[in-house]
């Protein structure tokens, strides 16, 4: 019934002038984009004399809306109080999704919502019911300002009392860096971001906590906090995420203190108990946060290709994190685990996953794949850096998690639009992407025989 609803509505309206939802969601981030540029231009906006070159508002502005944490400059020194103000917001409106502040304020103004703004709304929240669309939003807007806060909170006592920062400072620095956690953002004040706190617990499991939260996805956090000692009634999305984001978390951790364990420049001169902090925070991080606590241009190649993958991956669906999503992964691996068991059915949880959920998962994956290899082929071609370099940056910006092995000032202006239009891309999900540009769909009223081919 809603796939109905939703065909109606979109032809009525493309019959209109109006637009594809996913084609509004994109159109909505750009021109987020392009006032983040022009508000990063302005001589306001930097410290010291001067505006910021274009490019410099561009790369940065894309970064903060798409909340990957990409710079070419110094954040805390760079821009000035305003500047960073700019980009906070920008982080705030990228991390809640353009269509999910817009619907808000649509339903503040009006206490009423029209069936296109509900699905715009629900392309970009992907809740599963139109209907729920108005208590969605809500939830989701009190519980990321809530969690915001209360990180925030946090920090600041721990920057005020732990680091000489007056409270003005310590609130200032709290909110920021609370902001940019929950949004999984990778924006920091620090020039070296989170390294001053690598065997500091009470920063260290705050940002992590939040970075965790606001990466599992808004559907999935709750639903764990209606049924979480429930398992067994968890939905599918639910279970894969749970499942997914723990053992990307243990391995990350053991691959983390495995290869810089005996690291001097990383984990090598650190206590067995800061070591393994240490390694979990920094497993933690790839999942869209780029906020590093290591020097990451001292990483393992072997390391450097784990946190490729953790990056890839990244964090749960409808929440702050990029990635293709661990729901993505996660069904993946289902699907192959079916087949290498002759099932006919992807089962998980006793439920059965459709068809058209196989198809999507397989669909992302490969575009995301296709996207970085020929990104990474187009950034060797423009660069002198190595591939391990090359390759991380890349699949940092199209998975925007925002770490860097230190390339990105270097990199020419052209790999730098290049990793502009991957952090777009990367925020607004392919298949959105590519659903939004699309010209019309067309329902198949016809199925042409079946015929089976050799596959490997």
């Amino acid at each position: 019934m809603t796939q109905d609803i939703r065909r109606s509505s979109e032809r009525s309206h493309r019959a209109r002038g109006f637009g594809h939802p996913g084609r509004i969601i994109a159109s909505a981030f750009a021109a987020a984009v392009a006032v983040g540029t022009g508000l990063l231009s302005l001589p306001v906006a930097k410290a010291g004399e001067g505006g910021a070159d274009f490019l410099t508002a561009l790369f940065h502005a894309t970064s903060a809306v798409c909340v990957t944490g990409l710079v070419t400059v110094d954040t805390g020194t760079y821009w000035s109080g305003f500047g960073q103000v700019v980009i906070l917001l920008l982080i705030q409106v990228g991390g809640l999704g353009i269509m999910t502040l817009a619907t808000l304020f649509a339903l503040l103004m009006s206490r009423r919502l029209g069936l296109r703004a509900r699905l715009i709304a629900q392309a970009e929240t992907k809740t599963l019911s139109v209907a729920d669309v108005r208590r969605v939003i809500g939830r989701v807007v009190v519980f990321s300002l809530a969690t915001e806060a209360v990180v925030a909170v946090v920090l600041t006592v721990r920057f005020a009392t732990g680091y000489e920062h007056s409270l003005p400072s310590a609130a200032y620095f709290g909110v920021f860096h609370a902001v940019s956690a929950f949004n999984n953002a990778g924006f920091s004040l620090n020039f070296d971001s989170l390294i001053p706190y690598v065997t500091d617990p009470w920063i260290s499991l705050t940002i992590c906590a939040a970075v965790i939260l606001g990466g599992l996805g808004f559907p999935v956090v709750f639903e764990l906090a209606r049924a979480w000692r429930r398992p067994k009634t968890w939905s599918v999305l639910t279970r894969i995420t749970v499942i997914v984001t723990v053992a990307l978390l243990v391995v990350g951790t053991a691959g983390m203190l495995v290869a810089e364990g005996g690291d001097p420049d990383t984990l090598g001169p650190l206590s067995a108990g800061a070591k393994v902090l240490a390694a979990f925070t920094a497993a933690v991080m790839p999942r869209t946060a780029g906020l590093n606590n290591l020097d990451i241009a001292a990483y393992q190649p072997e390391t450097l290709l784990l946190t490729d993958a953790l990056m890839f991956i990244g964090g749960g669906s409808a929440g702050t994190a990029g990635g293709i999503k661990v729901t993505t992964f996660g069904l993946l691996a289902y699907v192959l685990w079916a087949e290498m068991r002759g099932d006919p059915d992807v089962e998980v949880g006793r439920r059965r996953v459709p068809d058209t959920n196989q198809r999507q998962a397989l669909a992302i994956a490969l575009l995301g794949i296709g996207l970085v290899a020929v990104a990474t082929f187009l950034m060797q071609a423009l660069t002198d850096f190595g591939f391990d370099q090359v390759a991380f940056e890349v699949i940092s910006a199209f998975a925007t998690v925002g770490l860097s092995t230190g390339i990105t000032a270097d990199l020419p202006p052209a790999a730098q639009v290049l990793l502009v239009l991957l952090m777009f891309v990367g925020r607004i999900g392919p298949l959105t992407l590519a659903s939004g540009l699309a010209l019309r769909e067309r329902a198949r009223r016809h199925r042409l025989p079946e015929e089976r081919t050799i596959v490997g």
